[in-house]
């Protein structure tokens, strides 16, 4: 095939230049009904972009007052600086408290009596040092690699016993100092020397020089250069004290730092302005929400002319939605004072479709009716019995009302004594530690104080004090009650409910002194039962529904108490702030209204790109298709010119003999 370049030689007529004129003819209108469908289509997939970030926006405040404890804010004020209070909305209310800050609480520190020459070189005395601070327990090896008074200091902040440990030069020689890691009387050290080299354990003498606790006589062991002290305070009166500065679930909210002594007027009142101004971000963000959509989709009616979006069935649908949810009696509130959000004080404005705020109209309907503009704006359950709480509903959860049947409630792990305690009972190093497992993860050990208790119910006291200050149950946030039953027989049980609540002896010294050399245990039960005619799964006192086809499917309700069969109703409430955020999310989720736009539009564009690559294979051909007609066009011209040129040749030969003959 000739070369384009060579085309137009044998005609003078089909040239490359012609041939590029005919392709561009032939590609111009579909490139440009591509180019106008790829500009139009990436505008769409702009426009939804910014769609779906204006009605992301909207999902935070909504997602705040979604929560019931975001629409009941306090606030709390102390007229002292050095009596900090914070507060917690979920479990304040409201009070004022006379607080009284009689005591800091503060670590016990100790030194050494004796001087030593060396820090680095003098024997202190080789033996086993064991700290108790707590229900901790610590044993310390002293021998030939560590027996300086450093070496001692660096063996015990290495042991992390709950002790930190110095050496100070005092100038005259040197001297171990000891401090409790931790404030309070519950962690005070007690030190004891056993296999002492340099004497017997007890005579100040090598390492028993380091012993200390509080009962020891004075000039024995380590001395006390500051007392362990626990912080105290009255609260209208009533002494608390905790062994921190920190005071927590003192009352229910609310939580004390304190940093000196004195008094402190304590106001806690529920702050309306705070709730007020979640629900101003919410107007806000929904008054930007419409700008967007105006911009997007609105119709100018002077001009005729819409937006890019206008009449998108999409934009039509999500505005749709929004204003039946924003607007409506919300179900389930159909006789209460507080039905819609214009009785809040949230109006549409119908010229521009944005939302109206009257702050003080909602200030006044929290003040007077919080239930209710809970209600209607976060999730809520309302029982008929009044130890049936609302937990937590599931996606799945439709607004309506529930039977609850109960057939079995849920019951404590417990360990009952097989005997009855006795009054009078001696408390000694012969019986005075018990050692206790609860919930089949928490080690419990108690060391009782050494005495006489007068009645069983005073060693019962005692017990319960010693597990009120575990560490290790603090640690973890349980808590077991030791009382005596009605046979007066020692009982613990788990304030957990449910299968994984239990008690169980570990050890105990002379276990009969308690009673306990015989014991029942018993293992704590689920709740069962159903909710709206649909048997639920128990989980300690939760019963709750999986999801399935029922309206009740993933809620949650907490039953209290022990009674079972009908335990009333209970009427599910879904919120506008709720409703709006599975909205959203309906929106902008995966598979939602907007990704599914989204994803068939970026399907478009695919398509646009494959026409283009076909249209450029299609013009190729006819390109080439183009050459081939016209370089048989000029080759056979080319032929004809040659054969004009040879008949012309002949025919002017033969003209001057025709002329001779003439003449």
């Amino acid at each position: 095939m000739a070369n384009i370049s060579s085309l137009g030689i044998g005609s003078g007529v089909l040239t490359s230049d012609l041939v590029d004129q005919l392709v561009n003819a032939e590609r111009a209108p579909t490139e440009n009904r591509l180019a106008r469908k790829t500009e139009q289509t990436q505008a769409l997939l702009s426009a939804y972009g910014k769609l779906r970030s204006a009605i992301t926006e909207l999902r935070l405040p909504m997602r705040q007052l979604s929560a019931p404890d975001n629409l009941k804010a306090f606030s709390a004020s102390s007229s002292n600086e050095d009596v900090g209070v914070s507060v917690d909305s979920t479990k304040a209310s409201r009070g004022t408290y006379s607080v009284e800050v009689t005591s800091l609480a503060g670590a016990q520190a100790l030194a050494s009596r004796d001087v030593f020459a060396d820090r680095d070189a003098t024997s202190v005395g080789q033996g086993t040092l064991t700290l108790s601070v707590g229900d901790k327990t610590t044993n310390i090896t002293v021998d030939s690699s560590n027996d300086t008074l450093q070496g001692l200091a660096n063996a015990i902040n290495d042991s992390d016993a709950g002790v930190s440990a110095g050496v100070i030069d005092t100038g005259n020689g040197f001297q171990l100092v000891l401090s409790a890691d931790e404030t309070g009387t519950a962690n005070a050290v007690s030190i004891s020397v056993s296999g002492d080299t340099g004497g017997t354990d007890t005579d100040n003498q090598g390492l028993s020089r380091f012993a200390f606790n509080s009962g020891m006589d004075v000039g024995s062991g380590l001395q006390e250069t500051i007392a362990a002290s626990d912080a105290v305070m009255k609260i209208n009166g009533v002494e608390v004290t905790r062994s921190t500065n920190n005071f927590e679930n003192v009352i229910d909210g609310l939580t004390f730092d304190v940093s000196a002594t004195g008094t402190s007027m304590i106001k806690v009142k529920q702050d309306f302005g705070a709730v007020a101004g979640r629900v101003q971000a919410f107007v806000d963000k929904f008054n930007s929400l419409q700008s967007t959509l105006d911009g997007l989709a609105g119709f100018n009616a002077e001009a005729g002319v819409g937006s890019l979006l206008t009449g998108d069935r999409t934009v039509r649908a999500i505005q749709d939605q929004l204003r039946q949810v924003l607007t409506r009696v919300v179900p389930g509130l159909e006789n209460s004072s507080v039905r819609s959000l214009a009785d809040v004080g949230i109006t549409t404005n119908f010229e521009t479709g944005g939302l109206e705020f009257d702050r003080a109209k909602f200030e006044e309907q929290l003040k007077n009716n919080p239930d209710d503009v809970t209600a209607l704006f976060a999730e809520q359950g309302r029982a008929t019995d009044s130890q049936v709480e609302f937990v937590r509903s599931g996606i799945n959860t439709e607004p309506g009302t529930y039977d609850i049947d109960i057939t079995q409630a849920a019951t404590q792990g417990n360990l009952l004594a097989g005997s009855a305690l006795a009054g009078g009972v001696t408390i000694d190093a012969s019986n005075d530690e018990l050692t206790l497992q609860l919930n089949g993860e928490t080690s419990i050990n108690l060391q009782l104080t050494q005495q006489t208790y007068a009645s069983a119910q005073d060693l019962v006291d005692e017990i319960q004090s010693q597990l009120n200050s575990n560490n290790a149950l603090n640690v973890s946030g349980s808590s077991v009650k030791a009382e005596l039953d009605a046979s007066g027989n020692l009982s613990f049980t788990s304030a957990k409910y449910g299968s994984e609540s239990a008690v169980a002896l570990t050890s105990a010294e002379n276990a009969a002194t308690f009673g306990l050399d015989a014991v029942t245990a018993s293992t704590g039960l689920d709740v069962a039962g159903t909710i709206g005619g649909q048997t639920a799964t128990g989980d300690g006192q939760v019963l709750f529904l999986d999801s399935g086809t029922s309206g009740a499917s993933g809620l949650q309700v907490r039953i209290l108490g022990d009674q079972t069969g009908s335990r009333g109703s209970i009427t599910f409430i879904e919120g506008v702030a709720e409703r709006t955020v599975d909205l959203v999310t309906s929106f902008v989720g995966a598979d939602g209204a907007i990704d599914s736009r989204t994803e068939s539009l970026n399907k478009e564009l695919q398509q646009i790109q494959q026409n283009q690559v076909r249209l450029e294979e299609r013009i190729t051909a006819y390109r080439e298709r183009l050459v081939r007609q016209f370089t048989a066009a000029d080759s056979l011209i080319s032929q004809l010119n040659s054969t004009q040129d040879y008949v012309s040749q002949q025919l002017a030969a033969l003209a001057p003999q025709n002329n001779r003959n003439n003449n």
